[in-house]
């Protein structure tokens, strides 16, 4: 609406407009004439027709009921006819790249006052161009493809090839050599795993689980094993095509028969007798990005053992999608491969030695993991505590949510909630950047002695935590922490697709596991009680 029909009134005169057929409210210092659009009014004209509404001041009643959001849209903003004289907004929408004043709604080293050993002047400078290019391109496309299940949007994918995130999504190393990092923000051989968590984290606020995964999740856990074990001609055909995201690769591992276990794997491949070629005869399940992918990390069994080749979408490789409790966006799906004609020169690694191939790969890919994981549940924390469409979800509810005459967060038991939300998300976020720390200042092989471990209890104790905290936040939202839409949307989404974090990379038993086994190896032998 152009400026000059903003009109300005008083609030007397917003109350002489009381009537069904003359219906106008005041929300946050707006005047809005809901007159024809009352008998839309998803919950019914009557709501509006009420002695505390119609005519009156009736933004604590709007915002028990509805996000910020709502008002930002098109056709609800056409409602406004004016504003109240000598009123501001006591209440802002979130703008493109804010940081939250919400407690605890970002991690320490983003609030103000607040102090880190961890991050430079150029992770700050980082951080804010990659929250700004989320809000603007991730968060919009996010809440389009989690509707309609479809993959992430290619200009979308093409805005972050411009940037090379997709690159810089694999961490620091050599294939960053010669780019272009964030139009010149970072050099490359200064790009470290704290710019990477930066990205990580950002990319987890757009809040929608799916669509995250869909976002190229399986190049990030497929194309590591081709850049490392690769010949240097199949890295010169697929790293291009991937980084530009002409084209998509996934890592398929798991099977119906065969999950953490990969010695579990029925895939088999066998070579031809010329020796050139390996066939492919098997099926995988629950593959991130299978369906739209164009090429394929795969585990097969060998003569000698276990070994990891490249496949190319082709003959004999066929995908359908696998319908989970997340977005379709994320491309899961279910593969078979048919008789499929391989070159040995895909052979990724030694012939039998797929399964380091494998374990080189799994620590960096935990480890992504608890950078999201982290970030979600800091995000469900902050919106539960009072609300707006982006950090700690907790704080704003509780305190915009009134029960028994007063706000919920004046409950002793919704207090002891939020606390330990704040306790989870606090400790997660703190372990997680100790062990960045680390991997910053550790070779590739003090990583795979020193840390497998650590990272295998940090994922464990991480979803655990982030499991708790989905089920604390539906019983603080209620009926709203079920919903698909509305003021609650966020709640349900996270309850439903939370348990996808405790379950890929490992499940938390197995990782729980996997650390006390690490542990137990570098027990002295001299130690006793």
């Amino acid at each position: 609406m152009a400026s000059q029909e903003i009109k300005q009134y008083t609030a007397d005169e917003v109350a002489k407009h009381n009537k069904p057929d003359d219906l106008w409210v005041i929300i946050n210092a707006k005047v809005y004439n809901l007159t024809r659009f009352k008998d839309m009014h998803p919950g019914g004209a009557s709501v509006l027709h009420d002695k505390d509404v119609a005519g009156q001041d009736a933004t604590e009643a709007f915002y028990s009921l509805h996000l910020t959001e709502v008002l930002e849209r098109p056709q609800f903003k056409r409602l406004q006819i004016g504003v109240v004289a000598g009123e501001e907004p006591s209440i802002k929408a979130h703008g493109i790249g804010d940081l939250s004043k919400v407690p605890y709604g970002e991690p320490t080293w983003l609030t103000a006052g607040y102090f880190s050993p961890y991050f430079s002047d150029n992770h700050r400078k980082f951080q804010q161009e990659i929250r700004k290019f989320t809000d603007e391109w991730i968060t919009p496309d996010a809440e389009a493809r989690e509707a309609d299940g479809k993959r992430p949007s290619q200009e979308v994918l093409d805005k972050m090839a411009e940037l090379n995130i997709h690159a810089m999504r694999l961490g620091p190393g050599k294939h960053l050599k010669g780019l272009n990092l964030m139009n010149g923000l970072v050099k490359p051989e200064e790009f470290d795993y704290f710019h990477e968590m930066i990205i990580t984290q950002e990319l987890a606020r757009c809040n929608a689980r799916g669509y995250g995964d869909g976002l190229l999740g399986g190049k990030v856990i497929g194309l590591p094993p081709v850049l490392n074990f690769g010949s240097d001609a199949l890295k010169a055909k697929v790293v291009p095509e991937v980084f530009s995201a002409k084209k998509f690769i996934c890592l398929a591992v798991s099977e119906a028969q065969a999950g953490s276990d990969v010695m579990g794997l029925k895939t088999t491949a066998s070579k031809t007798e010329d020796g050139k070629y390996w066939i492919v005869n098997g099926t995988k399940k629950w593959i991130t990005n299978a369906t739209f992918a164009d090429y394929f990390t795969v585990g097969c069994k060998t003569d000698d053992g276990f070994t990891v080749m490249l496949i190319e979408r082709g003959e004999g490789v066929e995908t359908r999608p696998i319908k989970t409790s997340y977005s379709s966006a994320a491309g899961t799906g279910f593969i078979t491969f048919d008789n499929v004609k391989v070159p040995v020169e895909n052979t990724l690694g030694e012939e039998g030695g797929g399964i380091f191939v494998m374990l080189s790969n799994f620590n960096h890919e935990r480890w992504v993991m608890c950078c999201s994981s982290a970030r979600s549940q800091r995000s469900i924390a902050a919106h539960c505590t009072s609300f707006s469409p982006q950090p700690l979800i907790f704080f704003r509810w509780s305190s915009q949510r009134k029960a028994f005459g007063k706000p919920l967060n004046s409950q002793a038991v919704i207090r002891h909630k939020i606390a330990q939300m704040i306790s989870r998300a606090e400790s997660v976020q703190n372990w997680l950047e100790n062990i960045t720390y680390q991997m910053c200042n550790m070779s590739y092989k003090q990583q795979a002695s020193k840390l497998a471990g650590q990272i295998a209890f940090l994922k464990s104790y991480s979803t655990s935590c982030a499991q708790e905290t989905a089920r604390d936040a539906v019983q603080i939202f209620g009926g709203r922490g079920i919903t698909q839409s509305g003021m609650g949307r966020l709640i349900e989404h996270y309850h439903r697709t939370v348990p996808f974090d405790a379950l890929l990379g490992g499940a938390e038993d197995v990782l729980s596991d996997l650390g006390v086994r690490q542990a137990l190896r570098a027990m002295p032998e001299d130690s006793r009680l």
